[in-house]
């Protein structure tokens, strides 16, 4: 039965993909992709039909298994944010190389303007160079429907694509109308089974013939519903995905101008090379790096013809938002909320009761014992122990980083030499840092603060809950120096006391400051921490 629901562009996705008749959702939570494999993990019909959902320990292992699922003939869709892509980079390149057989949608939330990232990244770019088609939807309807259609291309032909949203599409509601519901594929194996081989003579193979799909795929591209020119007058303009959406907020009675819409890639030759044959001047409008206009400027293109990010019209940096745009257009401004010159601003902070506020109280306090003390931390709730009042952590790189830097810190001369990572961190990550730093016998000590939980992301399964002790063992830590306590203000002392124990150990110590996130815990029985001090 068709329905009309208000979603957000992340829920839109997740119904799309259930519909198109996926078997399995692989993800890591990331913002702003995390509400995509949790809608499906409270869909009753997902549940029906049995469609696996259940979070991945990371991106790369997220990536890998959706691929097995294409291998036997299913639909699976794998989800990450922009950063995670670096994660899954090794598997998403080659999976091009491998191609598919059941449709592959690559999901990938960019986050323009850093909500909650270390960086700006365009994940257009990876698709590029991976040679896979790329969707970009500018609406909620369109990414319900266009999520099914990217199946259909994955399975036309034999090869992973990459959807790409940005914050506000995932993050934003809109209105979506529902279509028939698709049954999921039969297992059925390739018929080609050497390119799932990637040895050189097959590899060498499939990059010619993956380079001489790019005619049939471009040639789609320009035919796409999805991709439409408009005619108008001598000003062009070609927007991008949620750019159009933003293009035509500021042309309510109809735009003028001579428009070419591009929601997927390749890039269509052919309608860009109307728009710059028929105009004066063509404005770029995307959010996220000047993908599309740098391929138009080119390296020595001087017309002055093409304008964007990198002219000035737009800003180089942040996303793009209907006001920008309507600078960029030449239309006066309008009058913007102005907030009181009486609110203060607000940083994040560390929730009221988080355990984590006692790990940093203890860990200051022993670390200003020593004069060249240096705490390398990592990705998660705990990063905000950088701000005051803790300030208690001296580096944020990505996922994983502290326990590898610590242990390049200590090679070159550093002690104390201290690493801070989350649970969930850890083992998405942190397990090959720790096996690195055990098998080279340095001086370091690394903090796992396990509050039970992915809490920054808003309190998914965590792989290692229950199982920290056991990894760090398997992977060599001698298990007497494998302390658990339980971060509370009454345990201050002892907590303090194994920390300066196992700073002066020489070798690859492991403290597990254990207490359930003050969230989760609101959302259900307290949990008894195992594990006791000492």
């Amino acid at each position: 039965m068709r329905e009309k629901l208000l979603m957000l562009g992340d829920q839109a996705i997740a119904l799309g993909a259930i519909h198109a008749g996926i078997t399995g959702v692989y993800a890591y939570p990331g913002t702003p992709s995390t509400e995509i494999t949790e809608f499906i993990q409270d869909s009753p019909l997902a549940k029906e039909r049995n469609v696996h959902s259940r979070w991945c320990t990371n991106e790369k292992t997220a990536m890998e298994a959706a691929l097995g699922v294409s291998y036997i003939g299913k639909r699976a869709l794998v989800c990450m944010k922009h950063v995670g892509l670096n994660v899954a980079a090794d598997a998403f390149v080659n999976s091009s190389m491998t191609g598919t057989n059941g449709g592959l949608v690559v999901l990938v939330a960019d986050d323009p303007s850093m909500h909650s990232s270390q960086n700006e990244q365009d994940s257009r770019f990876y698709g590029k160079f991976a040679f896979m088609p790329i969707f970009e939807p500018s609406s909620q309807q369109e990414a319900y429907d266009m999520i099914r259609y990217a199946f259909d291309v994955s399975e036309q032909f034999e090869l992973p694509v990459l959807m790409r949203l940005t914050t506000r599409m995932a993050h934003s509601r809109a209105e979506v109308q529902t279509s028939e519901i698709r049954e999921q594929n039969k297992i059925r194996f390739p018929e080609d089974k050497s390119r799932w081989v990637l040895l050189p003579v097959n590899a060498r193979r499939r990059y010619n013939e993956l380079l001489a799909a790019q005619p049939e795929l471009e040639k789609l591209a320009a035919q796409s519903t999805y991709n439409k020119y408009t005619s108008g007058n001598k000003k062009g303009v070609i927007a991008c995905g949620l750019g159009y959406n933003y293009l035509m907020e500021n042309f309510p009675d109809g735009c003028d101008h001579t428009v070419l819409k591009i929601s997927q890639y390749p890039l269509p030759k052919e309608l860009i090379r109307k728009v710059m044959n028929n105009c004066d001047e063509v404005l770029v409008l995307e959010d996220g790096q000047p993908f599309v206009e740098e391929q138009l400027r080119g390296l020595l293109d001087e017309s002055g013809k093409v304008k964007g990010r990198l002219t000035g019209e737009l800003p180089r940096v942040g996303e793009l938002t209907p006001d920008n745009v309507r600078n960029a257009l030449g239309f006066a401004e309008q009058p913007k909320f102005s907030p009181s010159t009486n609110v203060v601003p607000r940083p994040p902070a560390l929730c009221t009761g988080c355990g984590h506020i006692d790990v940093y109280k203890a860990l200051n306090e022993v670390v200003a014992e020593y004069k060249d003390a240096k705490v390398f931390s990592d990705i998660g709730c705990y990063t905000l122990g950088a701000l005051p009042p803790f300030r208690a952590i001296d580096t944020c790189v990505d996922m994983g980083a502290s326990i590898t830097m610590a242990k390049g810190a200590a090679d070159g001369g550093l002690f104390p030499s201290i690493a801070v990572i989350g649970d969930s961190t850890f083992t998405h990550s942190g397990i090959t840092g720790l096996q690195d730093a055990v098998n080279s016998g340095v001086n370091i000590t690394v903090v796992i603060s396990d509050n039970l939980t992915t809490a920054m992301t808003g309190g998914q399964d965590s792989a290692g809950t229950e199982r920290l002790e056991s990894i760090c063992v398997g992977v060599g830590v001698e298990q007497e120096h494998i302390r658990v306590i339980i971060p509370l203000p009454k345990n201050m002392e002892e907590a303090k006391k194994v920390i300066r124990e196992e700073i002066e150990y020489n070798g690859v110590s492991v403290i597990i400051p254990r207490r359930e996130c003050i969230q989760t815990l609101k959302r259900r029985p307290p949990q008894s921490p195992k594990g006791g001090l000492g």
